[in-house]
């Protein structure tokens, strides 16, 4: 067996990022550069967030993965343990999102700070493993009987499909196999038994097939990849039960080629679009290209919240109608923001819409960074819009952060995508006139630029969000003649301009409805964008009746709200609402805030005894008194203590 060391320098070669093309993969002129050649500076959001996730986020899973039973589940299998099983039959999953975050640490910083933790896990998850390959503690110590035969409730290929990319992204940070071994044999056995050919059979909660996509990447075995696309293919032909759920919510009531209406749970619904779109980026199959296309336009507008959440009911997790998006009963689900994610990086590798970075953005920022607080250990399940008074907790929708939940689903996926967002920024493409390198996340990093963009490193010096100067630095080489930098201009960014070679100029309305600024190579040392950051309200499509009359603030990319804590006693968050011409004021930025909060004139109602009164057309009560209130950015909601809170705030 070849030395860790060994491995480990072979790693050092290969592009250390999830959804990286494999070697027979279409050419889509877009290539995603490495965990390791993108270094996000601490002192940037994301950065810090980096620095946080790794100080305290992913100890604290590891901490959790003991206390809520998920190791001893493990241990019981084998007569290691004596406790009775603990967590939803899923549980395992838990355990594979923390090594995957572990190893996506590994990549972002070379830290070995969790090896003695990797050995002791890997160890363990091997010892668990039957001769035939399989592994899931649930069925093993609990349902015996129950071996891939409920494969809509009991999770085998979703929990496999974790497993495999912990193990991929394991021996891409670290050159370690002994996991993907693990992974390759479970794979191998779900292979035989519901491989092409054989019996039918798909999971009930997708994840495996962008998985196993992976894995057909990583060792260029086609195999993988066949199984992926023999399980996609299976959809819409009645192969799981219908009981009480319905097709529907599993993505299994149309066959994938004609779903273009997004359905059902919303997790499920987006890690299959991230499989059937890794599927085209493999094989270049237009006919999935285009519904996953048609789908991601319904997704996002008429089915995404202003947060970048989706998921708008309780029952089933599920998405609502089209523009069905109540703020105070959202769900919202921290992982579909985090499925989401996933898929739109992999659109934006296949097409060349700039809404899909815009979109990433936003999830980025918002949803995703207000689902975990500023101590990185306790975390929100649901991300309602928004608060009000007197809503009870919940067992996923509690009024406040938790520590954990028994469905813990949520927190290490935040740990492991955030251990990986370096790999969400940049990417190579081939243009026309000449290589290009495209900016896609605008925060403060360096760049390794690829042979094909010469050598040295590009540095990006910014404040964003809070401040829009964004400066580009090259230093130890050159761009080659040709290339170029392409910036991305977020689509709320009129009025942009661009400072090269000691003179200002707008960015033309050409440049910003293609959503890139182009730079050429001799322009882009000491090149300065400016991002107008003005404070900005939004109003919703007409058809979103939850919000309609109600307008939410932005700037920039940062969402913002108005909580209970920033209010006068004797002022409610339900009793206000804007005036006909609201003054916002900035304030200073302060500490590790994202953005600066806002002052807001404001009005507040006298609170009405009765539930109805006679509609008074064309009228408005004179308000009790005006006041000015601080509204801050949505994702530090609920820092300072549980309490009331909203996003949209009435205009009458």
């Amino acid at each position: 067996m070849r030395s860790y060391q060994a491995k480990r320098a072979d790693a050092t070669a290969r592009l250390l990022a999830p959804a990286a093309p494999g070697p027979h993969a279409r050419p889509v002129g877009r290539t995603p550069l490495g965990i390791n050649q993108v270094h996000i500076a601490s002192q940037s959001l994301l950065g810090h967030w980096q620095e946080r996730n790794a100080a305290h986020t992913i100890p604290h899973c590891i901490e959790q993965l003991e206390g809520s039973g998920v190791m001893d589940n493990f241990r019981r299998v084998i007569g290691e343990s004596g406790a009775p099983y603990r967590g939803f039959v899923f549980a395992d999953s838990d355990l594979y999102k923390v090594i995957e975050a572990v190893a996506w640490e590994i990549a972002r910083s070379g830290t070995h700070d969790f090896d003695a933790w990797l050995d002791e896990a890997i160890a363990l998850i091997a010892r668990v493993q039957e001769p035939t390959g399989y592994l899931h503690t649930w069925i093993q110590g609990v349902r015996p009987d129950k071996r891939f035969v409920e494969l809509d409730r009991n999770h085998e290929m979703y929990v496999l499909g974790h497993l495999i990319q912990a193990a991929v992204a394991l021996d891409r940070a670290a050159g370690r196999d002994d996991l993907l071994q693990v992974a390759i044999r479970f794979a191998a056995l779900v292979d035989r038994r519901f491989g092409p050919g054989r019996e039918d059979g798909i999971p009930g909660h997708p994840e495996i097939e962008t998985a196993l996509i992976e894995l057909h990447r990583h060792t260029g075995e086609a195999r993988w990849l066949h199984l992926a696309e023999h399980l996609i293919n299976q959809r819409g032909h009645d192969i799981l039960p219908d009981e009480g759920f319905g097709h529907r919510y599993y993505q299994d009531h149309v066959r994938v080629r004609e779903a273009i209406d997004p359905t059902g749970h919303a997790v499920r619904q987006l890690y299959l679009n991230a499989g059937v779109t890794d599927l085209f980026l493999e094989t270049g199959e237009s006919a999935l290209h285009d519904v996953m296309r048609a789908q991601w336009e319904r997704v996002h507008e008429r089915k995404m919240y202003l947060s970048g959440a989706f998921g708008s009911r309780h029952r089933d997790e599920s998405f609502g109608n089209d523009y069905e998006l109540p703020s105070d009963r959202a769900y919202a689900e921290t992982c579909a923001t985090i499925a989401d994610l996933h898929w739109t990086w992999r659109m934006l590798l296949a097409g060349e819409d700039r809404r899909y970075a815009d979109v990433m953005e936003r999830e980025l920022y918002n949803a995703l960074a207000a689902s975990v607080d500023e101590s990185g250990t306790r975390f929100f399940y649901s991300n309602p819009m928004q608060r009000r008074p007197d809503r009870f907790s919940e067992e996923n929708a509690p009024a406040q952060r938790q520590p954990w939940y028994a469905c813990a689903c949520c927190p290490p996926n935040i740990a492991r995508t955030i251990a990986q967002a370096g790999a969400y920024v940049a990417t190579v493409r081939q243009a026309p006139d000449g290589p290009a390198l495209e900016l896609h996340q605008l925060l403060a990093c360096e760049i390794e630029l690829p042979e094909s963009l010469g050598s040295g490193t590009l540095t990006v010096r910014t404040r964003y969000p809070t401040d829009g100067e964004i400066s580009l630095y090259v230093a130890g080489g050159a761009l080659p003649p040709g290339s170029a930098v392409w910036v991305r201009i977020p689509a709320w960014a009129q009025g942009a301009t661009l400072d090269v070679g000691g003179r200002r100029r707008s960015v033309s309305d050409g440049e910003g409805a293609r959503g890139f600024v182009q730079i050429p190579a001799d322009e882009v040392d000491g090149a300065v964008l400016h991002l107008p950051l003005r404070p900005r309200w939004t109003a919703a499509n007409y058809r979103v009746d939850a919000v309609r009359g109600a307008v939410a603030l932005e700037r920039g990319p940062i969402l913002y709200c108005l909580e209970q804590v920033d209010l006068p006693e004797d002022a409610a968050v339900d009793d206000v609402y804007l005036p006909a011409v609201p003054v916002v004021t900035e304030l200073p930025s302060s500490g590790d805030a994202p953005a600066p909060a806002l002052r807001v004139d404001l009005s507040v109602r006298t609170a009405e005894d009765s539930l109805y009164r006679a509609a008074a057309w064309g009228e408005r009560e004179a308000p009790t008194r005006s006041l000015e209130a601080n509204l801050v950015p949505f994702s530090t909601w609920g820092n300072r203590g549980p309490g009331a809170m909203r996003v949209w705030i009435p205009t009458v």
